[in-house]
C-alpha cells in the first residue's frame, strides 16, 4: 500500500514526484510506474520564464531575444525580463534518475499500465504483466482514455519534424531564437519554422504544422530542407539528431479524474495549452499546486487548472479562427507581436494577463473574425448545455 501512485515517468510524472518531496512530503511512500526506463533525447521542452524555474540548472540554452517573421512583419524582439528556455529530455531524465536514486521513499516499477481506477477508498493500478498496486491517491499521465473528436469542440494537431544541424561555417546568431518564421508555403494550414541556435555552427531547426491530420515524412523533410537551404542560406550541413512530435490542440475536455482517487496530469489531464501546444511550464505549475495541496490538506486541489473562463474562451476562439479558416494563422500571430509589447503577448499566452490587458490583446487582432469565432463558440456551448438538460429531463 502506497500513499501516492504515479503512472508514467515523463515530464508530468517525474515533475510531480520531484515537487512532492520538495513540498516536504518525503515521509510518504511513492511508487513511480512506467513501461521502461527513459534514457534518450526523445524530445525537447521549450518555454519562457521571467525568473529561475524549478529546473533552472537543466536549461540547455536560453535566449533574451526572439525573432518573429511573416510575409509583412519581421522583427527581433527583446523579451526581457523573460527568457526563452530549452531543456533537453536526456538531461531531464538523467537528473531525475540520479535524484530518485537518493530518495528512499520513492520506489520505481517497470511495467505497462493497463488501468488506473478508483475502487472503494483506494486508487488501484493494474499492469499488463498482472501486478496490482494500491494507493491512497493515483496521478496518471498515460493517455489511457482516447479523446474522440467531437463536433462541438475544435480538434487540431501540432506536429513537427526537427533537425539538429551542424555547419562547417558560422551560420547562426546564438543570441536570437526564431520563435516563428511563417515565410514558408502555408498550404491552407498554419505552418512555420523555428530555429534555436546552440552556437554559431549548431541549431535545432523545426518545421511545425497546425492541422487536423499528420503529413508524410517527406512533406515535413522537403520544406524543412528547403528552409535551411533558401531562408538560412545553408547549402552544406550535417543532421546530428532528429525528433518528431505530435501535440493535441483542442478545447475538448480531458477527464481530470477517474473516480475520487485518480487524477490525470500532463497532456492526459489537459495540461497542454489548447491554442499553442506549450505544456512544460503548465505541468510545473499544476504539479506544484498538487504537491502543496497534499501538504496542506492531505488531498489534491479540486480544480484541474487555474485557467480562467475568460482565457479558456479566448483559446477556443483562436482554435475556431484557425479551424474555420477565418484568418491565416500567420496573420493572427504577426498581429499579436506587431501590435503589442512581446512581454504582454507572452503573459497572455501564459494566462497571466489582466482583463484590461486581454482587451488590448483582442483589439490588436482582426476583431470581426474573432467576434464571429467567439459567437460560434458561445452558441456551441449553449447548444451543449441545452442538449445535456434535455437528456436529463427524459
Amino acid at each position: 500500500m502506497y500513499d501516492y501512485l504515479i503512472t508514467g515517468a515523463g515530464a508530468a510524472g517525474l515533475s510531480l514526484a520531484y515537487h512532492l518531496n520538495q513540498a516536504g512530503l518525503s515521509d510518504k511512500r511513492i511508487l513511480l510506474i512506467d513501461r521502461a526506463p527513459k534514457a534518450g533525447n526523445d524530445r525537447t521542452w521549450c518555454f519562457w520564464e521571467d525568473r529561475p524555474g524549478p529546473f533552472e540548472t537543466l536549461v540547455f540554452r536560453a535566449w533574451d531575444c526572439i525573432g518573429v517573421y511573416s510575409p509583412d512583419f519581421c522583427a527581433r524582439l527583446d523579451i526581457r525580463p523573460y527568457r526563452y528556455k530549452m531543456i533537453r529530455a536526456v538531461d531531464f531524465y538523467r537528473f531525475m534518475d540520479d535524484w530518485l536514486a537518493e530518495q528512499p521513499n520513492i520506489a520505481r516499477a517497470w511495467a505497462e499500465v493497463v488501468s488506473v481506477e478508483t475502487i472503494g477508498e483506494h486508487a488501484v493500478v493494474r499492469t499488463k504483466s498482472g501486478e496490482v498496486y494500491r494507493g491512497a491517491w493515483a496521478f496518471n499521465s498515460i493517455p489511457l482514455i482516447k479523446v474522440t473528436p467531437q463536433p462541438a469542440y475544435h480538434h487540431l494537431l501540432q506536429h513537427f519534424l526537427g533537425w539538429v544541424i551542424r555547419t562547417t561555417q558560422p551560420a547562426f546568431e546564438p543570441e536570437v531564437a526564431t520563435l516563428m518564421d511563417f515565410r514558408v508555403e502555408q498550404s491552407g494550414d498554419t505552418r512555420f519554422v523555428y530555429v534555436l541556435p546552440f552556437d554559431a555552427h549548431t541549431a535545432l531547426v523545426e518545421y511545425t504544422v497546425f492541422s487536423p491530420a499528420l503529413l508524410t515524412r517527406d512533406e515535413y523533410a522537403h520544406p524543412l530542407a528547403g528552409y535551411v537551404n533558401r531562408q538560412l542560406g545553408i547549402a552544406d550541413f550535417e543532421v546530428q539528431h532528429e525528433e518528431f512530435g505530435v501535440i493535441p490542440m483542442t478545447d475538448a475536455p480531458f477527464p481530470s479524474r477517474s473516480g475520487a482517487r485518480v487524477y490525470h496530469i500532463g497532456t492526459a489531464g489537459g495540461d497542454t495549452k489548447p491554442s499553442t501546444g506549450y505544456t512544460f511550464r503548465r505541468i510545473q505549475r499544476r504539479t506544484q499546486r498538487i504537491a502543496w495541496s497534499l501538504r496542506q490538506s492531505g488531498a489534491p486541489p479540486d480544480d484541474r487548472q487555474p485557467t480562467s473562463a475568460r482565457h479558456a474562451l479566448l483559446d477556443s476562439a483562436l482554435l475556431n479562427v484557425l479551424s474555420r479558416g477565418r484568418l491565416p494563422g500567420w496573420r493572427v500571430f504577426a498581429d499579436l507581436f506587431a501590435r503589442n509589447p512581446p512581454q504582454r503577448v507572452l503573459r497572455f499566452l501564459d494566462e497571466d494577463t489582466t482583463l484590461p490587458e486581454d482587451l488590448l490583446i483582442m483589439s490588436s487582432v482582426n476583431l470581426p473574425a474573432f467576434l464571429a469565432a467567439t459567437a460560434d463558440v458561445l452558441h456551441s456551448r449553449l447548444s451543449r448545455v441545452n442538449r445535456r438538460r434535455a437528456r436529463q429531463d427524459v
